[in-house]
């Protein structure tokens, strides 16, 4: 008898502490993910993991909003547009309070940010304007049109266009037509290079100047290969020197770099400028062995600080910090925003602008 009250006592104890630990548990998940400290519910949607720059981003945003108490759900639609509406869906169904979103197309989610609407969940756009509806509320981005314009000056001012010389043999890529970004950036781009086009100091021998030639969709790497091998073998093929190559972003220029080095260009010998965008890890190896000449930095923490504090004061009732009510029409209404300033880098500026603002450790980049 006293055997089997040993055993009731060891097994009740044990029981004690299979419910112990798993009340802790929900202890745990409910501080984390379940109940969070002030009782807000944040959906994040990003396009993809594909890119250096999206990861950054989400993992900035998270952090910096769970830190303040929120409960944060991070999706990546990883490039398909269907399953980010349905993320988002599910976002506003699971209750969210607030919404951030990097669209994949920027038009596609029009039905999806209704519902958004219809369920009072104001949505913050994160860096590629949601266009075509009136459910968006701000949007918190770098100023695309300036990042062109950066783009379009280091052109302008390593070839020594406003000098007079020339003529230089160009080749131009834009971004995702489905990206009101693209557009921006592509303006900028064209607004300080078309002139020297016009005056022959820029010659484009594929005449692909017209966005809807040069553009990229979804900013693919692949497809931005392909087009350049295309380009290499239709107009380089005669012993034509190819001086620089306008890229609007760092994956493209990775497959631009991939197709001129299949068709025999040697970085010191015949490389052209290449520029490119984000300051990828790669791309600030590329810039520093020669195979890429420049990037635009576009600092993701300060981009996600901003939109972290945007997101507080909506939650709060307050209104957000803004810097922009003209610019970003999104064919419903125009949208207030917050334009971050991004910054040209190049070999020279790489440690300055990334090793000592801490955005990547010299042993990432190999100095």
């Amino acid at each position: 008898m006293k055997n089997i009250k040993r055993i009731l006592a060891l097994l009740t104890a044990c029981l004690m502490m299979i419910a112990a630990a798993g009340c802790g548990g929900d202890n745990a998940a409910d501080s984390g993910t379940k109940a969070p400290s002030n009782g807000k519910r944040v959906g994040v949607a990003m396009p993809t993991q594909s890119s250096q720059r999206w990861i950054q981003d989400g993992a900035n945003m998270k952090q910096k909003l769970e830190a303040l108490g929120y409960e944060v759900d991070l999706q990546y639609a990883e490039d398909d547009v269907q399953a980010q509406v349905s993320q988002i869906e599910n976002m506003i169904t699971n209750g969210a309070n607030c919404l951030v979103v990097a669209s994949i197309d920027s038009s596609a989610l029009v039905n999806a940010l209704a519902q958004a609407k219809a369920h009072n969940v104001p949505v913050i756009a994160y860096d590629r304007l949601l266009m075509d509806t009136d459910s968006v509320s701000y949007y918190a981005t770098f100023d695309n049109k300036a990042v062109g314009t950066l783009i379009g000056k280091y052109v302008e001012e390593k070839l020594g266009l406003k000098e007079g010389k020339g003529p230089y043999n160009v080749e131009f890529f834009a971004g995702s037509p489905d990206d009101n970004n693209a557009h921006f950036l592509n303006d900028g781009v064209f607004e300080v290079l078309k002139p020297y086009i016009d005056k022959g100091q820029l010659v484009v021998p594929s005449g692909q100047t017209d966005f809807d030639t040069i553009c990229t969709l979804r900013w693919s790497q692949e497809t931005a290969q392909k087009r350049m091998e295309d380009i290499i073998s239709g107009y380089y093929t005669d012993g034509k020197k190819l001086d620089a190559v306008i890229s609007p972003f760092d994956g493209i220029s990775y497959g631009i770099a991939a197709a001129l080095e299949g068709a025999g260009y040697k970085v010191g010998t015949n490389w052209p400028l290449i520029t490119g965008q984000d300051a990828e890890l790669m791309a600030t190896k590329n810039i520093l062995s020669g195979k890429q000449t420049m990037t635009v930095f576009k600092d993701t923490r300060i981009l996600a600080d901003k939109c972290v504090t945007m997101v507080q004061a909506v939650l709060e009732g307050k209104q957000p910090e803004i810097n922009d009510t003209k610019s970003y029409d999104n064919h419903k209404l125009i949208v207030p925003s917050y334009l971050c300033t991004p910054v040209a880098v190049d070999k020279a500026n790489v440690k300055s602008a990334l090793i000592d603002t801490d955005y990547y450790k010299a042993s990432d980049v190999g100095l």
